[in-house]
């Protein structure tokens, strides 16, 4: 195979064309050839490791709450405490995982670890289901689980906390990876990828709350335990096969550090004047920049500009220069791109509350209802199945009608940037929980006249959200793997999921709040022993507000906020000074 060592390679636009110059490397560690790396034909066998993956997750996560109360027969608030718990941490959990990608391991070997660690999770859980010691019971009629299935099946479920925490935001970006922002071509790809991603992401959890849900609830867990390791056993051989046709970024060391010496050189310089031209700012050449992309200069949070402001301009003297003291610009830059990114988040955790309720008092809502369709008995985690079909039919409508008809309004690649993406998929989060609320009100009067009320009254409100996700938690993938520096992509992955983390133990302490108040003004709680003694409308209608509330502020933050400005990688080939990923 014919190869060039990074210092060898032109940028010139033939370059570009032949080889990857966005600083990746092969799994030989020199400059992938674009013709036999990366793109969808690499990216293929990362998508069937997520689908796998996404199998074993929901097949857990959507049926949890009906384990905690059936199997350890705990009540309807200890079960959904328990689950936000577990949500919680999964979801948080990334933000380790993709700091220790970027800094230490690497995308690929983070994956090959916390998978490893998944595998071991499952193996457990299973284990759980058929060594006499740690089943629930000896009896069929069980009253009490034994101990010691307890405990494995909780260290079983945070094994797979750990392994998700590690999995999910490094295999995310390294997909993403396999596509060149500077290629026109494959920059097109990168826009779709996060679409489909989804789409097979979305196909994987409907397979999870069809089939492997009938399977826990009809014949066993155990059966179902035995079928989600091997099929995750089978991924990970699939994602090793892909090995030679994957394109690498070495892990850069820890990005907080670059970020600490900013903010010290910004403040031991706090009182220099600003210079005249931003050109005049330390930055290195882009021959000496081989790792990332050089940003181009932005206007606000000058402050922090200070920290390259050049001294002494003796080039011996700039050498010489602690990074302490003196930093560059585009170091400056990434800085700026954190703290952008921080109120975006802020701004999303009420949507994150809003998708909680779909794995928790969504599905105890389908189990007390009228489940028969026909001569057949749907599974209540199924339910969450139309929140997947909703969400993949939306994502290939959105991809394949409406991104072509807005890139013609709009002349935006994307069709409408990403934040107003977002913001989209805020307001059917709004319909969804004033759709919630009213059918809640109605299974409530009808339970008093003991009139059943069939399962399929959920079906709005399960699939409106899958719209919402469509719009709202893909925008956020593309939002926090583009608006972060290079060599933070894992990290940014991580940030998105921990919206879902930091939403479902907010979820908890909304509960405990309304419970206490509840109590402090001697009114009956919205949260009873279980749902018919409960005014699960009212926490609905209060969620509705919250997201009203929020979508007002997300537009201020939004209309503020500004995007990454990237230098291109040639001036023979792009004309404008900066790019900007919107």
């Amino acid at each position: 195979m014919e190869h060039k060592e990074i210092t060898e390679v032109k940028d010139s636009y033939d370059d570009q064309q032949k080889w990857v110059l966005d600083s990746s490397i092969d799994s030989r560690g020199r400059v992938p050839l674009r013709a036999r790396t990366g793109a969808w034909r690499a990216a293929s066998f990362i998508i069937a490791i997520e689908f796998s993956e996404r199998l074993s997750y929901f097949g857990l996560a959507t049926n949890l709450v009906v384990y905690l109360t059936t199997i350890l027969h705990q009540d309807l608030k200890m079960a959904v405490r328990n689950v936000n718990y577990w949500s919680g941490v999964t979801t948080l959990m990334p933000l380790l995982g993709g700091f220790v990608a970027d800094a230490y391991l690497g995308r690929y070997t983070t994956v090959l670890v916390a998978t490893t660690i998944y595998l071991m999770g499952l193996v457990l859980l299973t284990m759980s289901w058929f060594i006499p010691g740690l089943k629930p019971c000896q009896e069929q009629v069980c009253v009490e689980p034994k101990k010691s299935h307890v405990i494995a099946f909780f260290i079983a479920i945070y094994l797979i906390s750990i392994g998700t925490g590690g999995h999910k935001p490094s295999l995310e970006s390294f997909g993403a990876d396999q596509f060149d922002g500077d290629h026109v071509e494959e920059r097109k790809m990168k826009m779709s990828y996060f679409n489909w991603w989804n789409v097979v992401l979305c196909a994987g959890i409907i397979t999870s709350v069809t089939a492997i849900v009938y399977i826990e609830d009809r014949v066993g867990w155990g059966v179902a335990g035995i079928i989600l390791t091997t099929l995750m056993a089978i991924s990970l051989v699939i994602f090793l096969i892909g090995k030679p046709f994957y394109r690498y970024w070495k892990p850069s060391g820890s990005p907080l550090t670059p970020m600490f010496q900013v903010f010290v050189a910004a403040i031991a310089k706090r009182n220099l004047p600003y210079p005249s031209d931003p050109s005049l700012l330390h930055e290195v050449s882009k021959k000496e920049f081989t790792n990332g992309r050089l940003l181009a200069h932005t206007k606000h949070l000058k402050f922090l500009d200070k920290a390259a402001i050049i001294e002494d301009k003796n080039p011996l003297a700039i050498e010489k220069q602690s990074p302490w003291r003196l930093v560059t610009l585009t170091k400056v830059e990434e800085t700026k791109l954190i703290i952008n990114v921080i109120p975006i988040w802020l701004c999303t955790l009420a949507f994150g509350i809003c998708a909680t309720q779909t794995t928790t008092f969504f599905i105890k809502q389908a189990i007390i209802m009228d489940r028969h369709i026909a001569s057949f008995t749907v599974p209540p985690a199924s339910m969450f199945s139309l929140t997947g079909i909703a969400l993949i039919i939306s994502l290939t409508v959105y991809d394949k009608l409406l991104v072509p008809l807005l890139r013609r309004v709009t002349k935006n690649q994307r069709g409408i940037n990403i934040l107003q993406r977002i913001g989209t998929g805020m307001l059917f989060s709004l319909i969804t929980m004033i759709i919630a609320a009213l059918v809640e009100r109605k299974r409530l009067d009808r339970g008093d006249n003991n009139r059943p009320m069939s399962v399929m009254w959920l079906a709005p409100q399960f699939i409106v959200i899958g719209i919402a996700d469509a719009f709202t938690l893909v925008g956020l993938q593309e939002y926090f793997y583009d608006q972060v520096p290079d060599s933070m992509r894992s990290l940014g992955i991580a940030f998105y999921l921990s919206v879902i983390g930091a939403a479902s133990f907010l979820n908890n302490l909304l509960i405990t709040a309304v419970d206490t108040l509840a109590e402090d003004f001697s009114v009956k709680s919205w949260f009873g022993k279980d749902l018919n003694s409960s005014r699960l409308d009212r926490f609905y209608w209060l969620l509705a507000g919250l997201i009203a509330a929020n979508i007002c502020v997300f537009v201020i933050v939004a209309k503020r906020c500004p995007y990454k400005s990237v230098q291109p990688p040639s001036q023979d080939c792009v004309d404008s000074s900066s790019v900007s990923i919107d």
